[in-house]
């Protein structure tokens, strides 16, 4: 597990006053803030955030060091961190995606299935993508209790029980 959870990214410059447009990928979107100061990934850099409004796709917003549009678009694609101890505590049965990312999946027979790339969400569940050395192609696993029973991030690894005819 890394000690750095991506909570956004910076996706342009907003106007030419220096605001950037921002991505938040909490759950709540705009207690991004809350979190300010952010990192790089590195942990190097530090930035102030300072929400101005919402807009579409994300948020405007003040980011400590940048003053002008020319260097809001020069951090375009800059994704923001904050340490893991200053994230909320989770239910047991809830994940912060970063800590699923890199898990080994096993079926319930223990065969290895593949490997956790990325999670996705397209509205009603979370779907984990698998990839993995015995897969003809990317593999789209229901995060849900029934296809998940098992998410063990001490051992590094998920027991699935896949829906018929998914693998």
């Amino acid at each position: 597990m890394s000690d750095l959870i991506c909570v956004g990214a910076v996706a342009g410059s907003f106007g030419v006053r220096g605001e950037i447009r921002l991505k938040s990928f909490c759950a709540i979107p705009d207690e991004i803030e809350d979190y300010s100061p952010l990192t790089d990934e590195a942990g190097t850099a530090s930035y102030s955030l300072t929400l101005t409004r919402a807009i579409k796709g994300g948020f405007a917003a003040h980011l400590s060091g940048v003053e002008t549009k020319e260097q809001a678009d020069a951090i375009k694609g800059l994704r923001l961190f904050v340490a893991r101890d200053r994230m909320p505590s989770l239910p047991d049965d809830e994940y912060y995606h970063a800590d699923l990312i890199g898990l080994e999946v096993y079926d319930t027979g223990g065969a290895l299935l593949g490997t956790v790339k990325t999670v996705l969400n397209h509205g009603a569940s979370d779907l984990l993508e698998l990839h993995g050395p015995g897969l003809k192609s990317t593999v789209l696993l229901p995060f849900t209790l029934a296809a998940v029973p098992t998410v063990d991030l001490e051992k590094g690894r998920i027991i699935a029980d896949p829906p018929e005819g998914l693998f």
